[in-house]
């Protein structure tokens, strides 16, 4: 089965090229996505490739046409029966279109984390682009010090997101995370987070979460992932009754989606 289309060429992902003078290898010039499929089936790409487009515009890249990636992805998925795994979905700046399919990846059922210094460039302010070595880098410094992933949190104290993740917090009863005018990505898996459980934004520090009984992450590949403990701030028990009742409703929520859809 192809696990990969490349300018609307069905290929083995391990075959397929590009030139080494692409602006997205070079200078990682481009915009991604990465979309779940729950036995084949796509959630939420409308929303994915909208982001998408959005972010090809903010960078300016001439040419991107999200319903050529849409032709691309239907193709691939129609080539296969590639079952639950991720889809990755790449433009790059020299006018290549990637589709790819990945594995799932594993996943421990609870989460460490550390603090990253981090500061968003405010240029980038709600776009998805290949420039992604800062969030890399976070992980890997997170790991570093024996957490499973970073919490980047600003120069001045203020909690953001995890490097490809949205993060929520349980304080007094109230479901919390961080504001969007905070410089954090509007994550699909978040607004689904905000419409089932009734979530606010608020601006966050560290100091914040020492009052905190519960905190996890959400995003497309995790869903809803129980934190255990963020720095020296430990969370018990883990999943708590709000992350539990967070993370059913959320599968709840792409179950009804997926099941109301016809694949397109």
């Amino acid at each position: 089965m192809p696990d990969a289309c490349l300018d609307g060429q069905l290929l083995d992902a391990s075959t397929a090229c590009i030139p080494i003078t692409d602006e997205g290898l070079l200078r990682g010039d481009g915009v991604f996505e990465v979309v779940r499929l729950y036995a084949g089936r796509p959630f939420a790409l409308d929303e994915h490739l909208e982001r998408m487009a959005g972010s090809a515009r903010a960078l300016r890249l001439q040419g991107f046409d999200p319903q050529a990636v849409r032709a691309d992805v239907a193709r691939l998925l129609q080539a296969g029966r590639p079952g639950d795994a991720c889809l990755r979905l790449v433009a790059t700046a020299g006018g290549r279109r990637i589709a790819l399919l990945e594995a799932l990846p594993e996943m421990p059922p609870a989460l460490r984390l550390a603090g990253v210094t981090y500061a968003p460039p405010r240029i980038l302010d709600g776009v998805k682009s290949l420039s992604y070595a800062a969030n890399m880098l976070a992980t890997r410094l997170a790991r570093e010090r024996g957490a499973d992933e970073a919490l980047m949190v600003t120069p001045h104290g203020r909690v953001l997101e995890g490097p490809r993740q949205a993060f929520f917090y349980v304080r007094d009863g109230a479901l919390l995370t961080p504001p969007l005018s905070d410089h954090i990505l509007d994550s699909i898996t978040r607004r689904r987070v905000l419409a089932v459980a009734g979530a606010r934004e608020r601006a966050t520090t560290l100091d914040d979460l020492a009052d905190a009984q519960e905190a996890f992450l959400a995003s497309t590949l995790r869903e809803v992932h129980p934190v255990a403990a963020v720095d020296r701030i430990s969370f018990a028990p883990v999943p708590g009754e709000v992350t539990a009742r967070v993370a059913a409703a959320v599968r709840q929520r792409i179950e009804a989606e997926l099941g109301s859809r016809a694949l397109r």
